[in-house]
């Protein structure tokens, strides 16, 4: 009886290990890429210097926000691949409604609903017409991008000076501030997502429905009409990445974005999200975000070309799903 106590403890003392691992590894991973970095370009003070991390968080914004969305959608165990042509809509829309003489508010606003009727169609073609997630959200990357296109007329879209060109400064106008308007919206939506995913029904149901849909349709769960408001919700995450988007640019432009989807996803499979659904927080895709951020600022003051920046993010996401596989294997096992 003692002996199977002891083994027990040895047990769950090893998961209890490994639960913590998980969760240290993306903080891990981005003090590495830091060390990396910083050894590289050769002037560690240039790199962590406070000029140099305001531009870093700048730059996480549009992942992060985007991250936010996606890591609901993954934890639910779907996945949405028209992020980038979401965010390139949205940004025309509001750049158009801002020259159309519309305040700077009601334009956003607008923009930020168009990317949560996006999602809203995502989710209805994955529930009504049962496309799975991977080619109804394709679809809508064609469709989503060339509707930008159309209505921007094939061109960016310039627009008039207002606080909506402020977003993401990386020195702010507002020195008490310290940092872009936008990274403190970042912090609060993430603040305020993963209270959501943790503390409310709606949030379990997430974790529920991604780990096994059917025992949760069981359970009393409407999981299409959640799906429909996961990919809602999160559409609505993607259009402020638009706004976002469109204030760093100073323009709307419907090219803009391409292979962003690529960021985001790697930023929340690289925080300890799974594509098999059911797991994943929103700190693990913020650290993920910043990660993402700080290698492309790496890479661009070691001087490497945009090519090498792909290879190695294309590396990480198969190495992060490689790890996730593993691991979901030695618990299958046990």
């Amino acid at each position: 009886m003692v002996a199977e106590t002891k083994a027990d403890w040895i047990v769950s003392g090893s998961g209890w290990a490994r639960a913590w691992l998980n969760r240290l590894a993306p903080f891990l991973g981005l003090v590495l890429v830091i060390l990396v970095f910083a050894i590289l370009i050769g002037e560690p003070e240039k790199y962590l210097s406070l000029k140099n991390l305001r531009t870093v968080l700048a730059q996480t914004v549009i992942v992060a926000i985007g991250a936010i969305g996606m890591t609901a959608i993954i934890i639910s165990g779907g996945i949405d691949l028209s992020v980038g042509s979401a965010i390139a809509l949205t940004g025309v829309i509001t750049a158009l409604g801002i020259n159309a003489g519309w305040s700077a508010t009601m334009a956003i606003s607008v923009g930020i609903l168009v990317g949560g009727f996006v999602g809203v169609v995502n989710g209805m073609a994955i529930t009504r017409l049962r496309v799975v997630p991977f080619i109804a959200t394709l679809g809508m990357l064609g469709v989503a991008r060339g509707v930008a296109k159309g209505i921007a007329g094939s061109q960016t879209v310039n627009m008039p000076e207002t606080w909506a060109n402020d977003l993401l400064l990386t020195v702010p106008k507002q020195s008490w501030m310290l940092v872009a308007p936008g990274v403190w919206i970042a912090i609060a939506l993430a603040f305020l997502a993963a209270v959501v995913l943790r503390r409310t029904v709606f949030g379990r149901r997430l974790f529920a429905l991604g780990s096994n849909e059917a025992a949760a349709r069981a359970c009393g769960i409407a999981t299409d009409r959640l799906k429909i408001y996961i990919y809602g919700l999160a559409g609505l995450l993607f259009g402020l990445a638009g706004v976002m988007q469109m204030s760093r640019l100073r323009q709307g432009d419907p090219t803009v974005a391409m292979g962003l989807e690529l960021d985001i996803i790697a930023a929340v499979v690289i925080g300890g999200g799974s594509l098999s659904g059911g797991e994943g927080s929103i700190l693990g895709s913020m650290i993920g975000a910043l990660i993402m951020a700080f290698l492309r600022n790496g890479c661009q003051q070691v001087g490497w070309p945009n090519y090498i920046q792909e290879i190695i993010i294309g590396a990480l996401i198969v190495f992060a799903v490689a790890i996730d596989r593993w691991r979901h294997a030695r618990l299958s096992a046990a």
